[in-house]
C-alpha cells in the first residue's frame, strides 16, 4: 500500500481513481472530487476542506478525520466506509451510499444528511441538524445524540438503542422501527408509520404517535403528551399519566392514568379500543 504522510492537495481531482493508498497527516485544500472512484484508502489524521471528497468510493477505512463546512456533500454513491474519532462539519454528507459505519464521530452541521442510504451501524454518534436519516434502510445505532427535527423521514428497518431524540415530526413514514432504552422529545411523533415498537423508553409528545398502524409502546414512560393515538392501531402499556388520547381505532391502552379520553369522531367505535387504570401499587 502506497503511503502519503504530511502532504498538501490541491486542484480538482487530485488523487482520482486512486487505489490502496495510505494517507496520513494531510490535507485536501482546494479542488473538487479530490478522491473520486477511488477504492482500498486508508485515511488518518486528514484533513478536507473542500466539496466532493468521496463519491463513487469503495473500501474506505478511516479515523481522526476533520471534514470543514466547505466539504459539503462530501461523501456520495459510496460503498463500505467506517469513520471513527472524527468531527464531520460539512452538511449533505452521505447520499445514496451503504455500508456505512460512524464511531465517535460528531456531525454538528448535519442538515439533509444521511439520505437514501444502506446498511448504516452508528455508535456513539452526535448530530445536529434537521433531514437526518431519510429514506434510509437498515440503521443500527447505540448511544445516538440527535438533536433536528424530521428524523428518519421515510426510513425503514430501523433499531436504535441508548439514544437521545430531540426532533420534532420523527419517524414519520416509517415502517419496521424498534426504539430500547431511549429519550424521545418532539411533537407529532411518527406519524403515518407502520410497526413501530418503543420499549423502556422516556416519550414526550404533543400529538404524537397518530395515523400509524401497529404502535407499541411497552414499559414505556409517557410525559406531558396529549391528543396521542388518533386513528391508530396501538398496543400500549405505560407507567406513566398519559395527558390525552383521542380517537384511536382499535387496540389497548395500559395506564396509570388518562386524564382525558376522548371519541368524537362517529366512525370510531369506542368498544375497539380497551383501556385500563391500573391499581396503585
Amino acid at each position: 500500500m502506497t503511503q502519503h504522510t504530511q502532504q498538501l492537495f490541491t486542484g480538482e481531482r487530485a488523487l482520482f481513481g486512486a487505489q490502496s493508498l495510505e494517507i496520513s497527516h494531510s490535507v485536501f485544500f482546494d479542488g473538487e472530487s479530490p478522491l473520486k472512484e477511488s477504492t482500498n484508502i486508508h485515511l488518518k489524521h486528514d484533513i478536507f476542506k473542500w466539496k466532493y471528497p468521496l463519491w463513487y468510493c469503495k473500501h474506505i477505512r478511516s479515523s481522526h478525520l476533520t471534514l470543514t463546512e466547505d466539504a459539503r456533500s462530501g461523501i456520495w454513491y459510496t460503498k463500505d466506509i467506517t469513520i471513527a474519532d472524527s468531527l464531520i462539519q460539512a452538511p449533505k454528507t452521505f447520499r445514496r451510499s451503504e455500508g456505512i459505519q460512524l464511531t465517535n464521530v460528531e456531525l454538528p452541521n448535519a442538515i439533509e444528511t444521511l439520505w437514501h442510504c444502506k446498511n448504516i451501524k452508528m455508535v456513539d454518534v452526535s448530530v445536529h441538524g434537521d433531514y437526518f436519516g431519510m429514506n434510509c434502510e437498515n440503521i443500527e445505532a447505540e448511544g445516538l445524540s440527535l438533536s433536528g427535527n424530521y428524523a428518519f423521514d421515510g426510513a425503514k428497518d430501523i433499531y436504535l438503542s441508548n439514544v437521545t431524540l430531540l426532533s420534532k415530526d420523527a419517524f414519520w413514514n416509517c415502517e419496521n422501527v424498534t426504539v430500547e432504552n431511549s429519550t424521545i422529545i418532539g411533537e407529532y411523533l411518527g406519524w403515518n408509520s407502520k410497526s413501530i415498537t418503543f420499549i423502556n423508553c422516556t416519550i414526550e409528545s404533543s400529538q404524537g404517535m397518530c395515523y400509524m398502524e401497529n404502535v407499541k409502546l411497552i414499559n414505556c414512560t409517557v410525559i406531558h403528551t396529549d391528543l396521542a393515538f388518533e386513528y391508530s392501531t396501538v398496543e400500549v402499556k405505560t407507567n406513566s399519566i398519559i395527558e390525552s388520547i383521542k380517537n384511536p381505532i382499535h387496540g389497548v391502552v395500559e395506564a396509570e392514568g388518562i386524564n382525558e379520553v376522548i371519541f368524537d369522531d362517529p366512525e370510531i367505535h369506542s368498544e375497539r379500543t380497551v383501556i385500563t387504570i391500573k391499581a396503585s401499587e
